[in-house]
């Protein structure tokens, strides 16, 4: 029995359900794609459901604000994958007449699409043969081929994704894919992979040289910074707040936040707080009293930055000029750390 075979047997028998594997309609597939990037199974699948629930056609997503996408996909991280979709959506709708691309170069040059999701609708919705190539492939190949090239070099992706062209059932690219990842996911594990009931262990390079947890190899990671952000909580007597949009270029843009004074270190001093609402222009308010809502701050850790949170309770003695209700601002998108602060506070 070849590879190829030996792979798909394997999938009819392990692969799990899952709502997009119900259909081969672009739209579901590419969403579900885009939602599963950077993102575990278990954690994108509610918001998949949700994004269908509230947007079931294209037409749908592609009609609706930005806000309202920020807000649905709200602490699932990664926001330009958002924004991409949106502005996908959009153009699909208002450019294309509503058709989704159906060849792997035009489904190539949409926003926020790269090889692998490409790749991905393309095999699965129009049987092009077009390999995918992601962690779950890299780490299966890597253990069973011994190949030891840093799967976050610039050469890895063409390696892998060659290995992958040369494998690929060309009668059912879709099923083919679906089963390489699904086999990386659930048998060929990051940790403690089910070797011994695996179908591949006979002829698996680091399985037969002791070298499962030696591969795959990956460059040390980009050096983490710290960041200080201090959220400024200013209310008014009629329980209004301030909010603004923050429309910077990095995390979180387009969200809505407290305004926010971000400094090289901890804020330790009222006086402190005091003095960046003197300087800052834009904020055009009465203080009445300033307290340090946590004591010790909130880390939130990005792929290459660490957050030390801290909230500051401004009570504001006259009426917020552009002050909002906290019913309103529950409507907004907000980052996570915003929400769940919200919470507990609200």
């Amino acid at each position: 029995m070849n590879w190829t075979k030996k792979l798909l047997l394997w999938y009819a028998d392990n692969k799990r359900s899952f709502e997009w594997r119900k259909t081969r309609e672009p739209y579901k597939i590419w969403l579900s794609e885009i939602i599963l990037q950077q993102t575990r199974t278990a954690q994108g699948l509610p918001y998949y459901i949700k994004f269908i629930e509230t947007f079931p056609k294209l037409e749908d997503l592609a009609i609706a604000s930005e806000d309202e996408v920020l807000k649905l996909w709200q602490g699932l991280g990664y926001y330009s994958r958002a924004r991409n979709l949106h502005s996908t959506a959009r153009f699909i709708y208002f450019e294309c007449d509503g058709f989704f691309p159906n060849t792997f170069e035009s489904i190539m040059k949409l926003r926020g699409v790269g090889d692998y999701t490409a790749s991905a609708v393309a095999s699965i919705c129009f049987d092009i043969p077009q390999a995918v190539v992601d962690g779950n492939v890299y780490r299966f190949f890597s253990r069973y081929f011994g190949i030891i090239t840093p799967i976050n070099s610039s050469q890895a992706q063409k390696e892998f994704k060659a290995k992958a062209m040369e494998l690929i059932d060309t009668s059912e690219p879709g099923e083919f894919n679906q089963a390489l990842m699904e086999f990386g996911s659930i048998q060929c594990k990051p940790k403690k992979p089910s070797c011994t009931s695996c179908p591949f262990s006979s002829d698996c390079i680091a399985y037969n040289q002791n070298k499962i947890n030696f591969l795959p190899v990956k460059i040390s990671k980009t050096k983490v910074i710290n960041r200080f952000f201090s959220y400024l909580v200013i209310s008014d007597s009629l329980n209004n707040f301030l909010m603004e949009k923050r429309i910077e270029k990095g995390i979180w843009q387009n969200l809505y936040q407290f305004p926010l004074i971000e400094t090289n270190s901890l804020q330790k001093k009222v006086s402190t707080v005091q003095n960046h609402i003197d300087s800052n222009e834009k904020l055009e308010i009465d203080v009445d009293q300033i307290k340090l809502w946590n004591t010790t701050p909130i880390i939130h850790k990005l792929s290459h930055q660490t957050l030390f949170i801290q909230f500051w309770i401004i009570s504001n003695s006259s009426k917020l000029k552009d002050g909002i209700s906290k019913e309103k601002i529950e409507e907004l998108a907000v980052p996570v750390v915003i929400d769940n602060f919200m919470e507990d506070f609200f």
